[in-house]
């Protein structure tokens, strides 16, 4: 393994191998049960106070929600770790007041009875009063929950990250990848001298008479539910304002810790330099109408959206660039503007931000360090699940059957959809699956946030090339086994062919290097025939750009003399 290797691997969120199983209480996605179906979340008011002595948490919950089918129960889901005092049927969300109601807190489910039917278009709005020591995580952020740390000097270090095991884990919630709330609303009450970095815009602080302080945070942004984070230590910050690509003015802060603030200002401007590479080439930063923000973290990072965890202690790369930022950032734009509508998706997220870090390669060190940069990646595909279940999945059931195939099989198939259509129509396809017009560039109230699927990508990629790329897509991501390359010297003829698993289309065209000079053979049908005298000696695939298993075949005439077969590059 180079460091190159394990430096990308240690940036992956799946599983570490010494985090402990997760229970089925401790899974986010999935089948969405017909009850939380029933409603979509409008907002969350978290109001909370955290005791970094105790590692615990007591507050208040919030949740506004549309109906949109009848229903008697809200169902939300909080882990059982923590107590539910007590629920009540608010008049606003925030209100703080409202009728005491019963419920039921079966394993992770919250059943909060509504006293009456909820007709569809009305309005429900709870309050949930809860206390308790929440997950701890082991090895976060492959093993979620709270982080408590401690900095140099024994102050309080503190962050949440709960993408595998979902918010719940913390706060009462529908934990569904499905439905963000519109906008959220944090105030976080800490002992002083700590700071709370959060999502969104920082409202107000208040001081309190006993020694503690409350940071008022809001987006209004939706924002997926593990997106929401909490950073608490003694943070400094280093401020400065950013001039997107658009010309608009984004304030950029990075909360940092007060014995790494020197490394941090070395740093901060390689941040920027970062944002502007994926504005140039995905469109404006999504979340300039708020902030820019990043924290330092006790854990290695985290997407956390307008506050990105960073922990990479500064080491920077192999490349001479921070890989562990770069990465982050760029789920602001695959992952926080552009969602997976259901875990299944994943790849999106994942393999979509792995391939912008070759892109980035080849800015830097050109074509070469952009080869590079995926065959590290390809040394960890496996090819023995579908990228793509079939089925709605947990997250669990992500990171133990796809794993690091989202990272690294997603980035080749943008790879090889390059291959395709050529490097300037895949950076189309992927600046509109970003923004699918120039007008939604333009959006600075969040109006550009949207769910997606993997099919959205496909109409996306067929849309920009004006061809139909089903049968290409179909096989590298809706079943795990790889196309094979045949190569067959007959006579004076080199048959190639591919076979596939049953029996899939796969017009796929191969490039043969033959004398040094590169040609690409059509293969319209799956197959080509082409002259063995010319092409004995060739080359299948010399760059690599193809993820397949290749056999070769000479079968060569009595009284012939015998040739070389062509080789092929795995």
């Amino acid at each position: 393994m180079t460091a190159l290797t394990a430096l990308l691997l240690a940036g992956c969120k799946t599983p570490s191998p010494t985090s402990p199983a997760r229970s089925v209480t401790e899974d986010t996605g999935g089948p969405l049960m017909k009850e939380q179906a029933a409603y979509d979340v409008q907002h969350y008011d978290l109001s909370l106070r955290v005791d970094p002595a105790k590692k615990y948490i007591s507050g208040t919950g919030t949740i506004e929600v549309n109906v949109l089918e009848p229903m008697s129960w809200l169902v939300l889901d909080l882990d059982p770790r923590l107590k539910v005092k007590r629920v009540r049927l608010a008049n606003a969300a925030g209100a703080g007041s409202g009728n005491e109601t019963s419920f039921e807190h079966r394993g992770s489910k919250l059943w909060v009875f509504l006293d009456q039917l909820r007709p569809a278009g009305s309005r429900v709005v709870a309050a949930v009063d809860y206390e308790g020591h929440p997950r701890e995580a082991v090895k976060a952020p492959w093993d979620g929950g709270f982080t408590w740390s401690k900095t140099k000097d024994g102050q309080p270090w503190i962050a949440t990250s709960v993408q595998g095991e979902g918010a719940d884990l913390w706060w009462p919630c529908k934990d569904h990848p499905s439905d963000k709330p519109e906008s959220f609303t944090l105030r976080i009450r800490v002992p002083q001298p700590l700071v709370v970095a959060a999502n969104g815009r920082l409202i107000e602080v208040l001081t309190h008479d006993d020694g503690t302080r409350t940071y008022h945070w809001h987006t209004a942004f939706p924002i997926s539910n593990y997106n929401v984070a909490l950073n608490i230590a003694p943070y400094e910050t280093i401020t400065t304002n950013y001039t997107s690509v658009t010309g608009e003015i984004v304030p950029a802060t990075y909360w940092v810790l007060p014995e790494n603030k020197a490394k941090g200002e070395k740093l901060f401007p390689e941040m920027l330099e970062h944002l502007n590479f994926y504005e140039r080439l995905l469109g404006p930063y999504p979340f300039r109408g708020e902030k820019y923000g990043v924290a330092e973290t006790p854990h290695l990072g985290m997407e956390h959206q307008s506050i990105i965890g960073y922990g990479n202690n500064y080491k920077g790369g192999p490349h001479g660039y921070d890989w562990l930022h770069h990465h982050e950032l760029g789920h602001e734009w695959w992952g926080n503007l552009v969602t997976a509508e259901d875990w299944r998706h994943f790849w999106i997220h994942e393999g979509l931000c792995t391939y912008m870090q070759a892109l980035y390669a080849e800015e830097r060190e050109g074509t070469m360090a952009y080869h590079h940069a995926l065959y590290e990646k390809r040394r960890k595909i496996k090819n023995q699940h579908a990228v793509v279940p079939e089925q709605a999945t947990g997250m669990q059931e992500i990171d133990r059957d796809v794993g690091e195939e989202a990272y690294s099989k997603g980035a080749w198939v943008v790879h090889m959809l390059r291959y395709l259509i050529g490097r300037e129509q895949t950076l189309t396809v992927l600046r509109r699956f970003a923004y699918p017009t120039p007008e939604m560039e333009k959006l600075t109230n969040g109006s550009a946030c949207r769910f997606v699927s993997t099919a959205d990508f496909v109409r996306q990629a067929e849309a920009v090339s004006g061809r139909n790329f089903g049968w290409f897509f179909n096989l590298y991501l809706n079943q795990p086994k790889l196309p094979k390359l045949v190569s067959e010297i007959l006579g004076d003829k080199l048959l190639l062919r591919w076979e596939t698993p049953k029996g899939y289309p796969f017009p796929m065209p191969v490039e043969i290097e033959v004398n040094g000079q590169i040609e690409r053979i059509e293969m319209p049908d799956g197959q080509a025939e082409l002259s063995a005298v010319r092409y004995a000696k060739a080359q299948l695939d010399p760059q690599m750009w193809i993820l397949k298993e290749s056999r070769l075949i000479d079968v060569t005439p009595a009284g012939r003399p015998e040739s070389k077969p062509v080789s092929s590059a795995h």
